[in-house]
């Protein structure tokens, strides 16, 4: 009983005002292993175009999802965590049920993710390794963030 009311204290929001960029680049430069070093404007940028989740204690924001779609075929999940102090709670399995529950989110042909260490968390919600992976392409720039 105990983790439903500390759950309680938290709100999951697509509410794009409610979002803290200072907290959002802070993760993403210092703590993610995907995109260290993210220019401020860059993440503002991303947040501007994309669908994007906060989940919040009282006013403060303790994580986030990003969401790269179109919403009617196609959409990329990115910039997903919770801040390490919030974690352990339950909060990206809450966090990831509002995202695939989402209404802009449904009937979607592809949804894709890219993640090096939470397959167990995605795969709850029906993703699966890419079906026939020789099919997709891409450009990758993976130091484009590092000091320029």
């Amino acid at each position: 009983m105990p983790l439903q009311h500390e759950l309680a204290d938290y709100e999951i929001s697509a509410d794009p005002h409610r979002l803290d960029l200072d907290v959002i680049h802070a993760f993403l430069t210092e703590e993610s292993y995907w995109s260290q070093g993210i220019p401020r404007s860059t993440v503002a940028r991303a947040i501007a175009n994309s669908l994007c989740f906060g989940v919040y204690q009282d006013a403060a924001q303790v994580g986030f999802a990003r969401i790269v779609t179109d919403k009617s075929t196609f959409a990329l999940l990115a910039d997903v965590f919770i801040l390490e102090a919030h974690r352990g709670k339950g909060l990206s399995k809450r966090l990831m049920r509002s995202v695939v529950e989402h209404e802009d989110l449904q009937g979607l042909r592809r949804f894709l993710l890219l993640t090096s260490d939470a397959h167990g968390l995605y795969s709850q919600f029906g993703f699966e390794p890419l079906g026939n992976p020789s099919r997709f392409m891409e450009i990758l720039r993976p130091d484009i963030y590092r000091a320029r």
